[in-house]
């Protein structure tokens, strides 16, 4: 095994070596005008003198004092941490200089464009001529896919589904009733405009009701593997633009986020509840249907959420109550378990 786990050859190509420069411009941070060549990215630990790390916890400072890294991407508070024989680059975002500098060193492969023979592709179907279909992929009658796409393998895109351009559909996933905009990352496995839970009780048993509404997915969406969103049953399931789902998602119907919300893995939305911007949910946390959570509300891991939540606010627990008053009384009951002892 190589001794950094960061881009391991036999997985990921690398371009490179850069010159310092073009690695501080990447990181969008300052760099001394000097003569080194960076050859590729390790952690503080193991990086080497043409190699490039970052820090941005203070909680691991000794290790930035102890780091043989050529360079190192900092915020200018940690400077000073920084050993005299590696070079800082300084920025006030050091997680986004490193992102950017590991897209630099790591870009996403190109994609091949044409359709595998094996591919089964509707007679009526649009595939732009840039996009790369995988082997036995299948794409129903009246689907679009715009240019610079990625079906992975196995992958299957419904009638009418309508995929902008740059997406990445991976394989085994599944669209239908579904419409993307660009530059859409569907991880593997992932369902996407199935039918959603919906049902009328009757004095014979359960009545399916008709789900007739679609998903949305907007520009810069991710959808992590084997992530489940349900098609809306008389409106539509929107996911807003820049959203990150985690891998083991369940989105119920009509439900719909707002701009760069996070879903961590397996949380749980129940039907027509509403997200607006920028709410971050825990994992494991469920939400019950018809709720409305305000903008940047913060959702702990494994919380029961049953009833609206205001913006800003952040919740934990089951039922899920303001955080503070949450810990306070984890702590009452932990001080009456101690006296009981």
């Amino acid at each position: 095994m190589d001794k950094a786990a960061i881009g391991n050859a036999r997985f990921f190509s690398r371009t490179g070596p850069h010159p310092l420069a073009v690695v501080a411009q990447a990181a969008c941070g300052a760099a001394p005008e000097l003569d080194l060549l960076i050859e590729g990215m390790a952690p503080l630990q193991v990086a080497g003198p043409n190699e490039v790390s970052f820090l941005d916890n203070r909680r691991l400072a000794s290790a930035l004092k102890k780091t043989l890294a050529g360079a190192v991407i900092v915020h200018p508070d940690m400077q000073a941490w920084v050993p005299a024989a590696t070079v800082s680059i300084l920025t006030t975002e050091p997680h986004v200089g490193w992102a950017h500098v590991a897209a630099l060193f790591h870009p996403v492969p190109p994609v091949v464009p044409g359709i595998h023979p094996s591919a089964i592709v509707a007679e009526d179907a649009m595939v732009d001529p840039s996009t790369e279909v995988g082997p036995m992929c299948v794409i129903e009658a009246g689907a679009e896919i715009g240019p610079g796409c990625r079906i992975g393998p196995c992958a299957v895109i419904g009638s009418g589904v309508i995929i902008g351009r740059d997406c990445r559909i991976g394989a085994h996933a599944s669209l239908s009733y579904a419409l993307l905009g660009a530059r859409v990352y569907v991880y593997p496995g992932a369902r996407i405009g199935q039918e959603g839970f919906g049902f009328a009780l009757t004095k014979s048993g359960f009545l399916t009701a008709p789900q007739l509404g679609r998903v949305v997915l907007e520009d810069d969406v991710e959808v992590g593997a084997n992530t489940t969103i349900d098609r809306g049953s008389a409106r539509d399931t929107v996911i807003g633009a820049g959203s990150s789902l985690d891998n083991l998602v369940q989105i119920g119907h009509n439900v719909v986020l707002g701009r760069c919300c996070i879903i961590v893995a397996q949380a749980a939305i129940a039907g027509s509840t509403i997200l607006e911007d920028f709410v971050q949910v825990g994992g494991q946390a469920a939400l019950d249907g018809h709720l409305k959570i305000g903008r940047g509300a913060r959702i702990g891991a494994q919380a029961g959420v049953m009833r609206d939540v205001p913006s800003g606010v952040e919740v934990a627990g089951s039922p899920a109550q303001p955080k503070r008053e949450f810990f306070r009384q984890v702590a009452t009951l932990m001080r009456l378990a101690r006296r009981q002892e």
